[in-house]
């Protein structure tokens, strides 16, 4: 099998991935922080490792400002629940969201009366800074933004964004899920306040793992109160971090897989993964144009993208020809509307969805010309 959706969860993982939680499970499976004896002191700093290295990747004040979930989309609602908006109160974002940022900026709308606004790519296909400056109001709250595109791979440059922020005292929330391990991100540089993000995906991690970071602290509410190991004597949840926002216990062999997931990309080097990546975007893209009826959706200045590329081929519906890769090929690809659903309004492929290639460190460059020739023949057996 030739796996091309990484942008959904990458594959393969490192051997280091699961050979740490291997070792997490069969030689200390204790609950971390909820005991004083040597197995749960050695999930506690499992963990704690794991911390600190996301902390140091992402350029985090303290290791405390990171707090594990579920996934993403935990992460997600525990920014956007837990920050303590008020009726009127405004936020920006894209028309490029997942269902992650999007569901619960529309619960907000209906329970706590914000104002959202969508900012819609340009022609090039780009959401700029400026576009998201020139939507806010004296009301503005918050950016809440993809910082890339599961459908297009755009991204936006959130440094450009930093300063005025700063200035106008708005939070800055990204969902960093198709970015973090492809492209640098620095909390303090980028003028990010809060950064979410899934383990699963570019950091080569296992699924059940989600980050959220915070850089300040924004008084969120929790979004899950509960054991802690701390404090226990409290009616409340505490207020120490990261227990605060830690509810229950912890997914420690998910975590310890992470933190192995993060030292290979560390090893490899994001700069040098996101140039594989790119050499083979660009290969596929400037191949696939010569196809008849192949339409290619997003920048074309493959600069501006990750290497995420979505397409249709007239005559065959996305999920039709997602089959016939699958089946015939053995090439996985993704089909559909991605859980992006005003992503494909934009583009206007609501209807029928687009086919999505997404490349990760391991594909090769023959990989992707298999695939190409597969388009090909496709395209002239329905041509």
């Amino acid at each position: 099998m030739i796996y091309f959706d990484h942008a959904a969860s990458s594959f393969p993982k490192p051997k280091a991935v699961a050979d740490a939680m291997y070792e997490a499970v069969t030689q200390y499976a204790a609950n971390p922080g909820r005991g004083g004896h040597v197995l749960a002191e050695r999930a506690r700093l499992a963990v704690d490792e794991a911390r600190t290295k996301l902390a140091t990747f992402f350029g985090a004040p303290h290791p405390k400002h990171v707090w594990f979930y579920q996934n993403a989309t935990m992460a997600l609602n525990q920014a956007l629940f837990g920050f303590r908006f008020a009726e009127g109160d405004h936020v920006v974002t894209t028309a490029f969201e997942h269902n992650s940022v999007l569901r619960p900026l529309e619960r907000l709308k209906r329970d706590k009366g914000i104002d959202v606004t969508y900012v819609k790519p340009n022609d090039e296909g780009e959401i700029t800074a400026q576009a998201l400056i020139e939507a806010c109001t004296a009301k503005t709250k918050m950016f809440a933004i993809s910082h890339a595109s599961n459908v297009t791979g755009a991204f936006v440059q959130m440094n450009q964004l930093a300063s005025f922020a700063k200035e106008n005292q708005i939070a800055v929330l990204l969902d960093a899920s198709q970015t973090a391990g492809t492209l640098p991100i620095d909390l303090e540089n980028d003028g990010i306040d809060l950064l979410a993000f899934a383990g699963h995906k570019s950091l080569l991690g296992p699924q059940g793992t989600g980050v959220l970071i915070s850089r300040e602290d924004y008084d969120l509410l929790p979004l899950v109160e509960g054991g802690t190991g701390s404090y226990s004597e409290l009616p409340h949840q505490p207020h120490i971090w990261p227990d605060r926002y830690e509810a229950g216990t912890l997914n420690t062999p998910g975590i310890a897989g992470l933190a192995a997931g993060i030292e290979a990309i560390i090893e490899k080097g994001v700069t040098s993964i996101y140039e594989h990546e790119q050499a083979l975007l660009t290969l596929f893209i400037e191949e696939t144009e010569q196809i008849s009826g192949l339409k290619h959706y997003g920048p074309m200045d493959l600069s501006k993208r990750v290497a995420v590329a979505s397409f249709s081929l007239e005559g065959i519906g996305s999920h039709e020809l997602a089959i016939i890769l699958d089946e015939h090929y053995q090439i996985a690809v993704r089909a559909g509307l991605h859980c992006a659903p005003q992503t494909h309004q934009v583009l206007e492929t609501s209807d029928s969805g687009l086919v999505r290639v997404s490349f990760g460190p391991y594909n090769t460059k023959e990989e992707v010309e298999t695939l190409i020739r597969a388009l090909k023949e496709i395209q002239q057996a329905f041509g």
